[in-house]
Order: structure tokens, then C-alpha cells, then sequence
């Protein structure tokens, strides 16, 4: 544990890329086996679940510290994170320990077979024999939360360093549904098959957002278009007499959507497909809304799955007949997938994404405009003699999105933000007019810079009406554009509406409260946009 200890500290100081590559690379040639898994594991999303509700770790720390549980609480808010808070009011540990961070995940793994006083016992103990940076990571892995500035393309680049492997050779091991428990770091990183478990997806391809138009992409001729639907990024595999889909976010989706079992009959063994999983019926494109309601279901009742049948809208082919595609031209890889899709009979849910014929940008902007009335989000632009790359790239793709749908709403709640930001005030409640009355419908906290963030904390300390808990109720006063993608139906929502992905566009300090949107002008927009 105290290997990793240091480890997180040299990369928790830092904001430079190379001290925290080095970091890491010098842990994977230095620390156990087993801890370099776990650490791979942590820094990937496979991080040990929640095992202690917070209550129980609250109050124990409360009594261990010697202080009243309402001081413990009134310093959570202001630290900003629980296991921090935990680890600063604990008295100095009595012993030393020398435990490897793979020990202590296991004991944090042991806790739900023990009774509560059990419970108690083993992480007094453990919080007696860990220094404080000890604490607060034991603490994040109790609590099944772990936000560190590392990305899995850091903790990627310093695996390739310290194994001597290409970094997306090494990617590619790291994909796929493994956890500690599964594999080893030998099976997982040392072995020279990468397509040894035949699950494993290839890393998506990621495209920036195009800010200022195609004009300076030059020739229209060298790129090709097609329509950025909006559903699930996933790619379908068909290996070993299987199928597996898994989600851009590594997400195995396999036994949420059940039409898709049937394509092992249909596929070569050793296909690969990227596309976009989205509900369809009557030859068109459902809402997201639709489709949400299949997410996160194990098993899909028979209604669901006739009120949203899904398909996979296909974009590229990454591997065919068991061989890598991903180096040859998109042009190439297109031509092949068409070819296999029209083969396909009309049962099997995989279908082509057709390319946007055009020949100027005017002609394309001309097709982007057309985005919302057939449920897409923009257009993709690729291009032609592009390979399919790991990772957000710039360069050959290119994704040009709609301009976001947009409402002027009036701030009437706020919360606190966490960890750099438990000082501010971050996260906000907006509501527009229904006559004389403020309707709350969503919630944003992103969208504003740090100098306007202090600003709004300034004032919501000045203006607070009433405070529940954390929430602070303000005076009516500021205006926001809000900006959002799309907007649906909601019987849990007071204003009967939900938003997707909203964030604050504007702090419109030139527009009066009175002058905030209305419910009306937010129905209107359900039913054209709905």
C-alpha cells in the first residue's frame, strides 16, 4: 500500500503528463504482480464495488475522531469528499503496516460476509495501522469512488513504456470484460495474444467536434459523410460461434438487446462491426428516450421489446474473416461492409448507415441541416483513405453536430461542487415561468468559467433564501441560457420534461427575470423536438 500511496501522490501533484507517466511506468516495473493488476484495474473503471454504505463510515469515523456527528457533517461539505474527510479527523495511527495494496482490497472485499460489529472492527483496525495518504485511498476503495488525474490513455502509455509493447497493442489488451479475478497480470499484459479471449472488442475511434465548419478540411471530394445517429456507439462481434456487443464506454450490452442473437448465423465467424445501436421501427429512427428505457435491463420484457425494437446502424468493419481491418482505408473497409450488410436477409437487425452524397460543403451544410427531423445528431465526416485509429484523434475524422437547442431559465437552487471545487458553488437548479410561478425542470453544472463560478458563489452566499441540507434556495434574480440535445416526456420531473445533456451556455446578465422562457415555450419544444 505504500508503494501505491506514493504513487498516487506523485501523480495527484502534478498536472504534467510525462512526471505522471514516469510515475506510473516506474510502479509497473517496480510494484508485485498482483498489485500492478489491481492498479490497472483501478485506474480502468474496475475498481473494487462499494462494499460500507456511507452512513456506517460517517459515524464511526465520527466516534473514532472523538467529535459529534453534526461536526463531522459540517466539515464534510467544506473537504468536499467523504473519504478525505475521513482520513483528516482520524487521530494519528498507533501502528505501522507494511500490508501490499492487493491485501488491503482484499479485506475491503471480505466485509460484506461479516456482521456489522465485524465490520466495524476490521476498518478501525485498518484505519489504525494506515498513515493518512494510506487512509484516504483505503477510504476511495471502501466507497467505490476513485477520481484521480489519470487517464486510462496515461496509464496505457506507461504500461507500453515499462513492458516495451506498443501502446495499442496494449489498448487493445486492456479492453474486454477481465477483472482481477479473471486473469492475470502475465495473462493479461505479458502474453502475446491479444485476441485471446474472444469477447474482446477493439478501442473506439473518437472523433473531436468540428467548431468552425468544413471549409478548411479542403477537397470535399478526398471525404465522405454519413449521418451521426443518436444512440449507443457499439461494436457487434461475431467470434468463436458467438456474439458479444459491447458500448464505446466498455459496457457489455450483449443480453440487453436479444435481437442480435441471431447474427452469428448470418455473420462470417471473425467479424467485427462499428455502429450505433439504436431503437427503429417503420423504417425511422426512435427517440433516445426509447431506447434509455432498454438501458441498464438484464432481461427485456416482450412489450419493450416490441415498442422499441433496436438495430445496428453499421459504420466501419474493424475485422473480417478473423483478420485486423483497422490499418486498411476506410474506403476499403466501407466497400467491404456494404457489400456484407446487403447480403444479409431483412430479419437480421444490422443494416448500413448510409453514406450523405455531396459534392460542396454548401451541399453538406445543406444535409446537416436536416439532422433533428430524422432524429440524428449531425454528420460524421471521414476521410477516404483513412485508417480506423484508437483513441479521440484529430485530423481524419471529424464529427459537426447540430447547434444545441437552447432556453433562457432562471437559477433558483445551488449546491456546492466537490474535490478542487467544494468551495464553489457548481451545481445549479433552473426553472422557467407557468404564469406567476418558477417550474423547476433541470439541473446543470458545467458550461461557466472558474472566475464566473467564484462570482455566482459570491452572490448565492449574499442572496441564500432558505438552505436544505447542502441546497441553498436563492433569491430569483440571474438568468442562464441553457443548452441541451434533445428533450423528452418526463412523469418524474414536476415540469413533466427532462432534458439530455444540459450545461449553461450563457450567463445572460443582459436579459431581466421577467424575460426567462415559459413552460409553454418548453412544451413547444417537446412537440417539435420530442
Amino acid at each position: 500500500m505504500k508503494r501505491f500511496a506514493s504513487l498516487f501522490t506523485q501523480v495527484d501533484q502534478t498536472t504534467k503528463t510525462l512526471p505522471k507517466v514516469a510515475a506510473l511506468k516506474s510502479y509497473f516495473e517496480e510494484a508485485p504482480e498482483e498489485d500492478r493488476l489491481w492498479c490497472i484495474a483501478i485506474f480502468s473503471g474496475r475498481r473494487p464495488k462499494r462494499t460500507l454504505t456511507t452512513p456506517f463510515l460517517r459515524g464511526w469515523a465520527a466516534e473514532k475522531a472523538g467529535i459529534p456527528l453534526w461536526l463531522f457533517e459540517e466539515a464534510y461539505p467544506v473537504v468536499g469528499d467523504l473519504a478525505e474527510t475521513i482520513a483528516l479527523v482520524l487521530p494519528p495511527a498507533t501502528r505501522d503496516s507494511d500490508q501490499s495494496l492487493t491485501h488491503w482490497i482484499n479485506v475491503i472485499r471480505t466485509l460484506p460476509t461479516l456482521e456489522e460489529e465485524e465490520r466495524k472492527a476490521t476498518v478501525l483496525d485498518a484505519w489504525d495501522q494506515l498513515d493518512p495518504i494510506e487512509r484516504f485511498i483505503f477510504n476511495k476503495l471502501l466507497t467505490g469512488g476513485w477520481r484521480v488525474g489519470v487517464s486510462q490513455k496515461l496509464m496505457t502509455r506507461a504500461l507500453a513504456q515499462a513492458t516495451g509493447q506498443d501502446e495499442a497493442v496494449i489498448t487493445h489488451k486492456l479492453m474486454g470484460n477481465w477483472t482481477p479475478d479473471t486473469t492475470t497480470y502475465q495473462q493479461l499484459i505479458e502474453a502475446d495474444d491479444p485476441t485471446a479471449d474472444l469477447s474482446r472488442p477493439y478501442p473506439f475511434y473518437l472523433a473531436y467536434q468540428l467548431e468552425d465548419g468544413p471549409e478548411a478540411l479542403g477537397t470535399p471530394s478526398e471525404w465522405r459523410a454519413e449521418r451521426k445517429w443518436d444512440g449507443i456507439r457499439g461494436q457487434l462481434i461475431v467470434r468463436g460461434g458467438e456474439h458479444h456487443l459491447w458500448s464505446r464506454g466498455e459496457d457489455l450490452m450483449t443480453d440487453r438487446f436479444p435481437e442480435f442473437t441471431v447474427t452469428p448465423d448470418f455473420l462470417p465467424d471473425g467479424t467485427v462491426i462499428d455502429g450505433e445501436v439504436l431503437a427503429w421501427a417503420d423504417g425511422a429512427p426512435l427517440s433516445f428516450n426509447a431506447l434509455q428505457k432498454r438501458i441498464g435491463r438484464k432481461t427485456v420484457p416482450k412489450k419493450l421489446l416490441a415498442e422499441a425494437p433496436v438495430i445496428l446502424k453499421s459504420y466501419d468493419l474493424l475485422e473480417f474473416d478473423g483478420e485486423d481491418w483497422r490499418d486498411r482505408p476506410f474506403d476499403e473497409r466501407r466497400a467491404r461492409l456494404e457489400a456484407l450488410v446487403h447480403e444479409l436477409p431483412s430479419e437480421v437487425p444490422v443494416k448500413l448507415s448510409p453514406l450523405v452524397a455531396f459534392e460542396t460543403w454548401d451541399a453538406l451544410t445543406t444535409e446537416r441541416e436536416k439532422s433533428r427531423d430524422l432524429n440524428a445528431e449531425g454528420v460524421m465526416l471521414k476521410r477516404g483513405d483513412s485508417p480506423y485509429l484508437s483513441g479521440r484523434k484529430k485530423g481524419d475524422w471529424w464529427k459537426w453536430k447540430v447547434d444545441p437547442l437552447v432556453i433562457d431559465a432562471v437559477m433558483i437552487y445551488a449546491q456546492a461542487g466537490h474535490g478542487r471545487r467544494a468551495n464553489l458553488f457548481t451545481d445549479f437548479t433552473f426553472a422557467v415561468w407557468n404564469g406567476n410561478d418558477l417550474v423547476p425542470f433541470t439541473k446543470a453544472y458545467s458550461g461557466l468559467t472558474d472566475a464566473e463560478f467564484r462570482e455566482i458563489t459570491s452572490w448565492v452566499r449574499k442572496n441564500t433564501q432558505q438552505r436544505f441540507g447542502p441546497v441553498r434556495q436563492v433569491t430569483p434574480h440571474h438568468v442562464f441560457e441553457i443548452a441541451f440535445e434533445g428533450i423528452q416526456e418526463s412523469p418524474r420531473h414536476k415540469s413533466g420534461v427532462a432534458l439530455r445533456f444540459p450545461r449553461m451556455s450563457r450567463w445572460r446578465k443582459d436579459k431581466p427575470l421577467q424575460e426567462a422562457n415559459t413552460l409553454d415555450d418548453l412544451n413547444d419544444m417537446l412537440r417539435i423536438y420530442g
